[in-house]
């Protein structure tokens, strides 16, 4: 059965999509912990992000690293947080969160709550910032 993600990579599920290329999708965390926390997945569904091949982990990384530029460049912030962790998704992902504090990473349990429209409104602010 496919995950979730790829659900979405297939257009099964909506998403708030920021970039996109022909192995690797960024899109709004529906449950974020600060606005525009962004999730990087390879369009490959490999469970454990240790088990990608070298390629596809290392465009992954090349990926997630444009994004987290435009985010920063998006979403004002001191820096672009980076996390992997996620047992809930049997879908390798990188969490890519704008931090003000420490605490924005770190306190995964507390989430933001977003309207439709601000979530549309982040991801066309991301979205314009990625090359």
């Amino acid at each position: 059965m496919a995950s979730l993600f790829t659900k979405i990579v297939n257009g099964e599920i909506p998403a708030y999509k920021v970039a996109e290329d022909e192995n690797f999708l960024a899109f709004l965390d529906i449950s974020p912990t600060a606005k525009g926390h962004t999730l990087v997945i390879p369009k490959k569904e490999v469970d454990y992000l240790f088990d990608l091949d070298e390629e596809t982990y290392t465009g992954l990384n090349q990926f997630a690293r444009k994004v987290a530029t435009g985010l920063k460049e998006a979403i004002p912030c001191v820096k672009v947080g980076v996390m992997v962790l996620g047992l809930e998704v049997p879908h390798a992902h990188i969490h890519l969160v704008p931090m003000q504090s420490e605490r924005d990473l770190l306190n995964f349990s507390d989430k933001v709550e977003m309207s439709q429209e601000e979530f549309e409104n982040v991801r066309a602010k991301i979205a314009a910032k990625i090359e």
